[in-house]
């Protein structure tokens, strides 16, 4: 049976993006920096120096985001630039004409070559901030950018400490991260890279392991940013033991008519569920409610009973009582 999706519009904060427009509002707000203007003008590789400010002590620089690209050790997913976080943080970056907290960038060692006559050249690279550089870019505004010229293992260690500092990277992005590292060769080991970011060897062993799993296992999930530290070990182990088993799970998951919460994709990939999952093994597909990037699933049981599914993130802690009241109300109906 097809599952009832329950689709909630949001309001969203932005409307879609029109290319001519952004470029018109980018030129208008980069046009004012002479800087700028020489830069476009001139073809070579010189350009002049931007106009220099100084924030939190460091010095920094107004800079039109098309001179910047993202670093080949950028860890962010796709998802990042899309949805309701990104969408305020655009927003804000909107609403005050820019970014206030500065990103951190590095010259690059051979500017790149503009694809048409009249392209800006990118001279730099970034070291961290890629979601503030991606939203001014957006919105055609000039980014504010600490420039220091690093080597590569230092811009890899600053953005690693920068993305940890801030807490919103994902097990799995980290993994991405740290495997791209060790691929490149910039580090030798994961205990050399974990010496050097000053990480746990453990931790950053379970994230690699979380992004070596193979993409038919990452397509079983609703998105790999759901995947958390501690699943990593098992996922392996099972796919090592049985492989073919594994991925033939993985595939009937990807399969199915409506997706699933990733702690219970996770059991069934493993081959086992919790005695409370398997309770709650539906007869009928669930319906599930989205909202503003927020989930839930409403499944009817084996036993005829009903169970709410909130996802993680999707609900504060201080609500459960509102919530506990709703379910009063409803069977009380």
């Amino acid at each position: 049976m097809e599952p009832r999706i329950m689709q909630v519009k949001s309001s969203g904060l932005l409307s879609a993006d029109q290319q001519a427009e952004r470029e018109r509002r980018l030129a208008m707000a980069v046009g004012r920096l002479p800087s700028f203007s020489a830069a476009a003008a001139e073809p070579s590789d010189a350009v002049s120096a931007p106009p220099a400010l100084l924030v939190a002590g460091s010095p920094t620089q107004v800079l039109d985001p098309r001179l910047i690209v993202r670093s080949r050790w950028a860890n962010r997913h796709p998802s990042n630039f899309s949805g309701d976080a990104f969408a305020q943080l655009r927003e804000e970056i909107r609403q005050a004409g820019g970014n206030v907290q500065p990103i951190k960038i590095r010259p690059l060692k051979s500017p790149g070559t503009p694809a048409q006559p009249g392209e800006v050249t990118p001279r730099y690279e970034i070291v961290f901030g890629h979601r503030r550089h991606e939203a001014c870019l957006l919105e055609g505004l000039p980014v504010l950018a600490m420039v220091a010229d690093l080597d590569d293992r230092t811009l890899f260690i600053e953005m690693d400490r920068e993305n940890r500092v801030r807490k919103d990277l994902t097990a799995w992005e980290q993994g991405v991260m740290y495997r791209r590292a060790l691929d490149t060769g910039l580090f030798p080991s994961k205990r050399a890279l974990a010496g050097a970011l000053g990480v746990d060897h453990s931790a950053l062993t379970k994230a690699v392991t979380l992004a070596d799993l193979p993409q038919a296992v990452l397509d079983a999930f609703p998105s790999p940013l759901d995947l958390q530290f501690r699943w990593g070990q098992p996922l392996a182990a099972a796919l090592a033991a049985e492989p073919e088993a594994l991925l033939a799970r993985a595939a009937q998951l990807k399969g199915r008519s409506g997706p699933m919460l990733a702690k219970r994709v996770f059991e069934h990939l493993i081959g086992h569920m919790t005695a409370e999952s398997a309770d709650a093994a539906p007869s009928l597909e669930p319906i599930r409610i989205e909202h503003a990037g927020k989930h839930a699933e409403v499944v009817l049981t084996a036993k005829g009973g009903a169970l709410v599914q909130i996802a993680p993130g999707s609900m504060a802690p201080e609500r459960l009582d509102e919530l506990a009241n709703l379910v009063a109300q409803f069977l009380a109906g």
